[in-house]
């Protein structure tokens, strides 16, 4: 059912106009007309009615409990959105600049006793808010980045090229430091100062398939035939990550499929509100890993945490296709979380010991978009040797949330000061995260504080126990000593 929902209360009335806002020309009649610019299909609309303002979610919110602004709560936002829905209120800069603010992280839906679908409420208010966003040349040039570069591996390993070439001549330090690095905008210099230290010129990608080691099989039978998401970002900035991920699997006995015409999960474009393109990126990808006229993989794995909630979404994106909704659920079924894989498989133990005291940060699509909390930790425990701290406030986001923190900085660097504080109080020097933007963000926050921190995927210690060989510092394993990097 995707009929706009009749609010008979408010019929014939008009939004209640907040100063310093106009009416962009471009809307349409009904808006004209004193009706909602907002239109929520009628299941949507049903997610804002299921919310009893009961506040159990405040604390969970990483906005709400930073500066204590009701309008940046789960439950205020909740208001706001319905309130556009219902033509009670106006898009104005400020109720934008408050959605906005979320981070999407979803740990509101882990708290809410009512079962609130948070994310969907505003990932499609979003959507229809996009035509009525001031729009500066920064704001430009962000979309740009974030919607035509983020999404395609090729173009993010030409867009980094450059910076690469300078890191090998010794000139990158240097620039990024200077007078020039201060006159970027705010948001430039956050992706700037995100840069990993080191990496390849041009990354290559994986081959297409790799064979089950024997002796991870159960009688010389694979255990299953795995296809591999290596990601957009990911497969350019932890491409070492996706290789340790391949051989991980490998020796937990499995064949390894990874698709070369595979393409971003469509995570990006679709918290940014552009969902035709999210849904064109699932449709290609369906297709890919599971295709009408061929062998098609026991299971779907990735190592990003907003990657893996982005393709367990893809039968809520896709539920008004007739030709792709099916398929959909049956792409869904079959993806995996690679520790969630892992657990699933129950592979034998490695053998090598890593004596490290480390302490693991809950990726916020992991641990509330996914609902995997236990898996990462369980195949941490299974490495000898391995002392894994609790981390205080381990759940709470740490202000990546994908683009978030190139687009809200200044909340993003409160969130990740909040984290690096708590990762310090556990007395480790290795934060363990199975994200590729919580990696980032962490690891460039701590440089910039000068705190002496590594940081490193749970597959990276996992592959170390199974091949004895450590990780080299740069992509899977990043790190910051006292702020220079070195």
């Amino acid at each position: 059912m995707t009929q706009a929902v009749s609010k008979p209360a408010t019929q014939g009335t008009s939004p209640r106009v907040i100063a310093g806002w106009k009416r962009p020309d471009a809307a349409d009649a009904t808006a004209r007309d004193g009706g909602s610019l907002v239109q929520l299909d009628a299941h949507t609309y049903d997610r804002a009615l299921a919310c009893v303002h009961c506040g159990l979610c405040l604390p969970a919110c990483p906005t709400y409990t930073q500066n204590g602004l009701e309008a940046d709560s789960p439950r205020g936002r909740i208001y706001l959105m319905k309130g556009l829905a219902d033509g009670q209120i106006a898009p104005t800069p400020a109720v934008i600049n408050h959605l906005d603010l979320c981070l999407d992280c979803r740990a509101c839906e882990t708290a809410c006793p009512s079962g609130v679908v948070y994310h969907e409420l505003i990932e499609t208010t979003r959507a229809q808010l996009n035509d009525l966003r001031p729009t500066t040349i920064i704001d430009k040039v962000l979309s740009l980045i974030f919607f035509h570069i983020f999404p395609f591996r090729s173009r993010v390993r030409l867009a980094i090229l450059p910076a690469r070439v300078l890191q090998r001549i010794g000139l990158w330090r240097v620039l990024t430091r200077g007078t020039l690095a201060k006159l970027l905008p705010k948001q430039l210099a956050k992706m700037q100062q995100m840069m990993p230290d080191r990496g390849s010129l041009w990354q290559q990608r994986l081959a297409e398939r790799f064979d089950a080691d024997p002796t991870g099989t159960i009688n010389g039978i694979p255990r299953a035939t795995v296809a591999l998401l290596d990601g957009c970002v990911g497969s350019v900035m932890f491409h070492d990550v996706n290789q340790q991920t391949v051989e991980v699997l490998q020796k937990a006995g499995c064949d390894v499929l990874v698709p070369r015409a595979q393409e971003c999960c469509g995570a990006i474009p679709h918290h940014g509100g552009r969902l035709d393109q999210a849904k064109a990126l699932a449709r290609h990808n369906i297709d890919t890993f599971m295709p009408i006229d061929g062998p098609r993989p026991d299971f779907i794995v990735n190592n990003a945490a907003g990657c893996g909630a982005m393709l367990k979404e893809y039968d809520h994106l896709l539920r008004d296709d007739a030709q792709y909704a099916p398929r959909a659920k049956q792409f869904v079924s079959r993806v995996r979380d690679i520790s969630e894989l892992l657990v699933e498989l129950d592979p034998p133990r490695p053998e090598h010991e890593v004596n490290r005291q480390v302490t693991y940060h809950d990726a916020c699509h992991l641990a509330h978009g996914q609902k995997l909390t236990a898996p990462p930790r369980t195949v941490l425990s299974w490495i000898k040797g391995l002392d894994v701290v609790p981390l205080p406030d381990s759940e709470m986001c740490c202000g990546a949330a994908g683009t978030y923190n190139l687009s809200n900085p200044r909340m993003a660097r409160e969130l990740a000061e909040r984290k690096i504080k708590h990762v310090q109080e556990t007395g480790a020097r290795v934060c363990v995260a199975g994200n590729v933007g919580c990696s980032m963000q962490i690891q460039s926050e701590a440089h910039r504080l000068g705190v002496t921190l590594k940081v490193t995927h749970p597959v990276s210690l996992l592959h170390e126990a199974y091949f004895g060989c450590t990780a080299v510092a740069g992509d899977s394993e990043q790190t910051s000593h006292n702020g220079d990097g070195s």
